[in-house]
């Protein structure tokens, strides 16, 4: 706590670990939208967010619930998969309403190599908007499509109740963690259609 006169108490948020006020002034003052990615747990967030005097003001939004209910993902909503599916339709939003180009707002998330966020990002990009970034760290492809969970799926074949039991939500869904990356695939497919964009290729 204090420990002299001159000591200033950080702002609330900053304190319980959600905003980076710096990093927030660079970005307003940049003027450009910003990509704001989020996970929790169980789902991804991405939107299209500008800076107005009364406020922040959302362009696009997307979550990852809006793949499972209109775009047929029965897959995980939190994993890499997922969040790259969830940046993809964010950007395919973004370019729909005319927006060209956005910044990367992480919040307070560590910028780790193949981390969730990034494969947001990954999904943004892919939808042909514009984001500075350094590609080296953007999740590769296989593990985009999930091949990762395939391959790990494929070693526990051999033990019944342990693949029942990790890839329960999966066999929920009546969706084999084997054939994810084709479900991927097809879920990709249909955003891209819907949305009347061939997107860049991954």
């Amino acid at each position: 706590m204090a420990r002299n006169s001159r000591y200033c108490v950080p702002f609330r948020r900053r304190r319980e670990g959600k905003t980076d006020y710096k990093a927030r002034e660079a970005f307003v003052l940049s003027g450009k939208p910003r990509l704001v990615a989020r996970g929790t747990l169980d789902n991804m967030i991405a939107q299209i967010i500008v800076a107005k005097p009364i406020g922040d003001e959302v362009l696009v939004s997307a979550h990852s619930k809006e793949l499972a209910k209109k775009y047929g993902w029965k897959g995980p909503r939190g994993n890499i998969p997922t969040a790259y599916l969830t940046g993809l339709l964010c950007g395919l939003k973004a370019k729909a309403r005319g927006t060209r180009e956005a910044i990367l707002d992480m919040g307070l998330h560590s910028p780790s190599k193949g981390a969730r966020v990034l494969a947001v990002l990954k999904g943004v990009l892919d939808a042909g908007i514009n984001v500075p970034c350094s590609r080296e760290k953007l999740p590769d492809e296989t593990r985009i499509k999930g091949e990762h969970i395939t391959q790990y799926a494929q070693s526990l074949a051999s033990d019944l109740e342990a693949y029942q039991s990790r890839f329960s939500k999966y066999l929920e869904q009546k969706l084999p963690p084997e054939n994810l990356p084709k479900h991927f695939e097809k879920v990709k497919e249909d955003l891209i259609a819907a949305f009347g964009s061939g997107g860049r290729k991954t």
